[in-house]
């Protein structure tokens, strides 16, 4: 009988053992629905209110970006369930499980990607809470200094490092507790605000292209599920192998997407009623969500904020250090986690005290990497589906083994799904990826800058549909030896 997944106080303290070995059944346990917790707690950050703006820099209506909004969101953590889901049949982390597509040696090439990834999200989310503690701290008067700085920083980084350390059970109970509180505190700055809302200037925008509304879909299912794809089996895999798989599914759809689609439905309401509100979330996007609340709520805020932020670092940090083992580390996982917190600390001391202009080009940097990730997508969902038996535990980790060294298979259908995403996205985030859309003009979606699909990102969407496609079809006779 599966036991509750709620963590012991003796257990609270204990740093995980379990690094990217299969989890044994006796410490398998759990429901679907203890799932909601680390998946609402990583996503429930005012950040998503921020989105509104970002959707209807688009050029679209309200109506639209928030059509677009929804069906980006909820799709894109579908994707996410659906990877939780190989999680639970094979008991092992996301990027191990990947090995049974790529091959042993060839799964290193997405968990590769996948720590890059992941490492570069834990700095800007540490980065984002030191800046917006000083934003808050300065705006009551009390400094927002270099002082402010380092105090956010040591406790938000502190919180997270410590968090990957000890593991599994700390986390599940740290996100349980960021998600009760980190959602009333939004509901608070949600009363507070709404009387901003101008519903006559909402409606009054003009729709925009569908090109325009696709470039926005697209762009919400990168800021929120897609980035979150390659850890999704990381927090599934101690539940039991007899769980309902529609349960961990459902529960992992729904625990990550259910504050997105609100706060971004909101964010658009505040940023569709005031255009000033819109431009200032554009340069500074938890920030400028000060200016609508009174003083004495800025503490709050601040702590809506940070958590929000903290939650969202607290995953990436655990999930990095499995990604890292992946790649052939003999160490301790809380050894992997404690390294990926010091590549973290010294990013966001980086990013805090030393650049002048690092977020945007980063941003574009991980955009680019969203491309391949994208494409990882689509091959191992195309490859759990093929699949009719459990995995093979032993050969996972023996190159001699069912799985192989390596399947061209799949690191070429990864490669020319790339190269056509690359193709067809744009990223003007820095000149040094300018060289992206190459593929606009010859495919007669161009010119490439400024033409109706530079925006679109269609690449995103095209390396998804290639590599489920190249995977599903190419794939079929070599899973079927496997399985025989």
């Amino acid at each position: 009988m599966a036991t509750e997944v709620a963590v012991r106080p003796r257990e609270t303290l204990s740093v995980e053992q379990n690094g990217i070995n299969v989890i044994s059944d006796a410490e398998r346990k759990g429901r679907p629905r203890d799932l909601f917790w680390p998946w609402c707690a990583a996503n429930i950050a005012v950040l998503g209110i921020s989105y509104g703006s970002f959707l209807l820099g688009f050029g679209v209506s309200f109506w639209q970006a928030t059509v677009a909004g929804l069906i980006g969101t909820i799709l894109s953590f579908l994707l996410v369930g659906f990877v939780s889901l190989a999680g639970k049949r094979g008991s092992a982390p996301t990027m191990v499980l990947s090995r049974a597509a790529y091959g042993v040696h060839g799964g290193r090439i997405p968990a590769a990607l996948s720590y890059i990834l992941l490492v570069g999200w834990e700095t800007v989310l540490v980065s984002l809470a030191t800046l917006a503690t000083a934003t808050v701290f300065d705006r009551l008067g009390w400094g927002g200094g270099d002082a402010t700085k380092i105090i956010a920083f040591l406790l938000v980084a502190g919180v997270v490092v410590f968090s990957g350390i000890f593991g599994f059970n700390v986390i599940m109970r740290l996100q349980a507790f960021l998600t009760v509180a980190l959602a009333i505190l939004t509901v608070g700055y949600v009363v507070l605000t709404v009387g901003h809302i101008n519903w006559g200037t909402v409606t009054s925008i003009p729709n925009g292209s569908p090109q325009a509304v696709l470039g926005a879909l697209i762009f919400a299912a990168t800021g929120f599920g897609l980035g979150w794809v390659n850890s999704g089996a990381d927090y599934s895999r101690y539940l039991p192998r007899s769980a309902s798989s529609a349960g961990v599914v459902a529960w992992t759809t729904f625990g990550a997407a259910v504050a997105p689609v609100l706060l971004v439905v909101y964010g658009l309401l505040l940023a569709a009623s005031d255009q000033k509100l819109s431009q200032a979330i554009g340069s500074d996007p938890i920030g400028a969500l000060t200016t609508l609340l009174p003083t004495w709520y800025l503490v709050l805020f601040a702590l809506v904020a940070i958590g929000g932020l903290i939650g969202g670092a607290v995953l990436d940090i655990y999930s990095s250090g499995l990604a890292l083992l992946t790649l052939g580390l003999k160490v301790p996982r809380w050894t992997a986690a404690a390294i990926d917190g010091v590549i973290m600390i010294l990013g966001t001391i980086y990013v805090v005290w030393f650049a002048s202009n690092f977020i945007g080009p980063f941003e574009g940097f991980l955009i680019t990497l969203g491309v391949p990730i994208s494409a990882w997508c689509g091959v191992f969902l195309a490859d759990l589906l093929l699949r009719k038996r459990d995995y093979s535990e032993a050969d996972l980790y023996d190159p001699r083994g069912r799985y192989g060294p390596i399947s061209w298979v799949a690191v070429g259908t990864t490669l020319v799904a790339t190269f056509l995403g690359w193709g067809l996205v744009t990223n003007g985030f820095a000149a040094w990826l300018s060289w992206q859309g190459y593929l606009l003009n010859p495919f007669g979606l161009g010119p490439k800058d400024g033409g109706p699909w530079t925006y679109a990102n269609l690449g995103v969407l095209v390396a998804l549909v290639v590599g489920f496609a190249g995977q599903f079809l190419l794939a079929r006779s070599q899973v079927r030896r496997q399985e025989t």
